[in-house]
């Protein structure tokens, strides 16, 4: 018989396993926030080099995400068909080549091809890791481990924020030459293709998800899957249950999401304005433009940067409070808090821009105000750290069934983006439009419409196995159907 001692080893050498390849899912996040961010330092040299009016400027920051919806509607489906590792390595290439064409560039045509190539790899990196991690990852620590993805991300984040700043300060300025003829700015995008590598190479390393080793009747396969790596301890019964959900994944479409609400399943409805709220808050309005918008009101290009940094790190520092308490205080606990926590942000940030002086490119904010934006913008990165940043992927890899997963989660996240870059491409026109104070005014009453929306439509996924799901999603449309 094995010794308690023996038991707890091997729990441990299966928790170490598990976490092993979680992480190099995960690398797609870094990716994700990488080439998300990068954009930041670069933009004001981009608008320069190019010559471009705000709206245009905002047009090339932002098609990056059409890329990204495109590359998220579709990874799903892809994934089913030929497996979650060859999808990862799809998106490895795109980043490669995006980084490379978007370095070199020469006109505004070639920059807006790159970005969009880079941006279908986001859309495979944020669709595939939350789903390879929450199909690969036992219950009990699923959501800190999918929490992992966000944390990546931030982590990306921060990488691309610190690498234009230092860049920046090596040439005295982003748009001045540093090594072989290249500006800063194209270096900060060069610097991308270091992490791609790494994420080819690690995708080649990992198991494939036995989720999809069933699907593809790769039962055996699956079974040693499931023992070496996640410690299962009846690997051929999983495998059966695993099945019993999965029978009818190869054939899943968009056809399978459909509903009766509005024409689709009420939990994807529930997915896809978890997505829109994580956007419309405005996070990545502050992660694109953080270096353009402290410069407007008063710091140097320098102390943008270094500023820009500083939000990072608080970024990631507080990603590992919701990694701690994801799986004891529960996802919709979290999501609860964090709206507050944005709202109370967002409104000190709003307020202080109502105290702005001058207009467009010219303006600043009077003493002490200056210090209330900044705490506000802040306070509200901690929240969306803690809570919106990594809950949302948790739950979108989580909440729905196995035989509408992928479908399901692409949709999702390809709304997120979409999200994304109506925010990214309308925030710099809008800025001079109406002002940040009304901005501002909006992303916090988004925050406050998130808390009412998880208050009554958002369920605890906590401790639930993904086979689960099955009972949950039926019992929501039974309930749905009744109310009709």
């Amino acid at each position: 018989m094995m010794s308690e001692a023996h038991q707890a080893e091997v729990s441990e050498q299966h928790v170490g396993k598990v976490i092993g390849v979680t992480v190099a899912a995960a690398v797609g996040g870094f990716l994700f926030g990488f080439d998300s961010s990068v954009v930041n330092g670069a933009v004001n040299s981009i608008q320069d080099n190019f010559g471009l009016g705000d709206l245009f400027t905002g047009f090339a920051v932002a098609i990056a995400l059409l890329g990204c919806a495109a590359g998220a509607a579709f990874a799903g489906r892809l994934a089913d068909i030929w497996g979650r590792k060859r999808v990862m390595l799809i998106g490895s290439v795109l980043f490669v080549i995006s980084a490379i064409g978007t370095a070199y560039t020469q006109t505004i045509g070639d920059l807006l091809l790159w970005r969009v190539l880079g941006g279908l790899g986001i859309g495979i990196a944020s669709v595939i890791a939350p789903a390879y991690i929450s199909e690969i990852a036992p219950a009990r620590f699923r959501g800190a481990l999918a929490s992992m993805q966000q944390l990546a991300i931030t982590l990306g984040i921060f990488a691309a924020l610190l690498s234009d700043a230092l860049l920046r300060d090596a040439a005295d300025g982003a748009s001045n030459d540093l090594w072989w003829g290249l500006e800063a700015w194209r270096w900060m995008f060069l610097v991308g293709v270091i992490p791609a590598v790494v994420y080819g190479v690690l995708a080649l390393l990992i198991p494939e998800s036995p989720r999809y080793l069933v699907g593809r009747n790769r039962d055996e396969e699956a079974a040693r899957i499931l023992q070496e790596v996640t410690g299962e301890t009846d690997p051929l019964n999983r495998v059966k249950e695993i099945k019993l959900t999965v029978k009818r994944e190869s054939a899943s479409s968009i056809r399978d999401i459909t509903g009766p609400t509005f024409g689709l399943h009420p939990l994807v409805w529930v997915g896809i304005w978890l997505a829109v709220f994580q956007q419309f808050v405005g996070i990545n309005a502050i992660f694109y433009y953080s270096t353009t918008l402290w410069q407007s009101v008063g710091f140097t290009e320098s102390q943008s940067f270094t500023t820009s940094v500083i939000t990072a790190v608080i970024n990631v520092a507080m990603t590992f409070v919701a990694i701690l308490f994801v799986d004891r205080v529960g996802r919709r606990k979290l999501l609860l808090l964090g709206s507050v926590g944005m709202f109370v942000g967002l409104l000190m940030a709003c307020i202080a821009f109502t105290q702005q002086q001058g207009s467009g490119d010219d303006v600043t904010l009077p003493d002490g105000w200056g210090v209330v934006a900044l705490i506000g913008a802040n306070l509200f990165v901690v929240a969306f750290a803690a809570t919106w940043g990594p809950i949302m992927w948790v739950m979108l890899g989580e909440m729905f069934p196995n035989r509408i997963r992928g479908v399901a989660l692409g949709v999702c996240t390809a709304v997120n983006w979409i999200a994304n870059f109506t925010i990214s491409m309308l925030f710099p026109q809008m800025t001079k439009v109406v002002g940040l104070a009304w901005i501002y005014g909006f992303f916090a009453f988004c925050a406050a419409a998130s808390y009412l929306y998880v208050t009554r439509y958002v369920r605890e996924t906590k401790g639930l196995e993904l086979e689960e799901m099955d009972g949950v999603a039926a019992e929501r449309l039974s309930e749905v159907k009744t109310k009709h």
